[in-house]
């Protein structure tokens, strides 16, 4: 890991990676990076228009590119990571050899609150709110492995216990 502290968070959609990390970021004072939005930057076009148009694979793709670029970077940042980066294209791996992993557990239900009325995040898109319950379980389940080869794991993590365990970590 070079002299730059690379942080990364991981998790669900609507695990709050970025509500959480951009405070973090200001509190750390270092730059903070949304990669949704990096994606988008660099392809010129919504998340959901490139999974409309482009299809997963080759969003994954881009993610991929997106991400590994910025674990390359000569800089320190804290990343709201996409809830599928670490999951595909050797993500997490990217990403632990980089900086510092947290994965913010938040509970399926929790996520379901938070993501109800959310009409942004393509993978999510259900008829009611019984058929996104069920999206997020499996999605959930299928990517918590993924996710808990994080460094720092955190059930239902809020900012000052977020604070804290970074400190623990970085006094190691």
């Amino acid at each position: 890991m070079s002299g730059h502290l690379k942080i990364f968070l991981v998790g669900m959609p609507g695990s709050g990676k970025s509500t959480l990390g951009r405070p973090l970021a200001e509190a750390l004072l270092l730059p903070f990076v949304d990669q949704d939005k990096e994606i988008e930057r660099h392809a010129g076009k919504t998340v959901q228009a490139i999974f409309a148009e482009d299809g997963e694979a080759h969003f994954r793709l881009i993610e991929s590119e997106v991400l590994k670029h910025w674990a390359a970077a000569d800089m320190a940042f804290v990343m709201a990571t996409g809830g599928g980066a670490p999951c595909f294209h050797d993500g997490m791996t990217v990403i632990n050899a980089a900086g510092l992993s947290v994965f913010l557990d938040v509970p399926v239900e929790e996520l379901l609150n938070r993501t109800a009325t959310d009409k942004g995040r393509p993978l999510l898109q259900a008829e009611d709110l019984a058929e996104k319950k069920a999206k997020l379980t499996a999605l959930y389940d299928r990517r918590y492995a993924c996710y808990t080869q994080a460094q720092i794991c955190l059930k239902e993590p809020v900012l000052p216990e977020l604070q804290q365990a970074l400190d623990a970590r970085l006094k190691k």
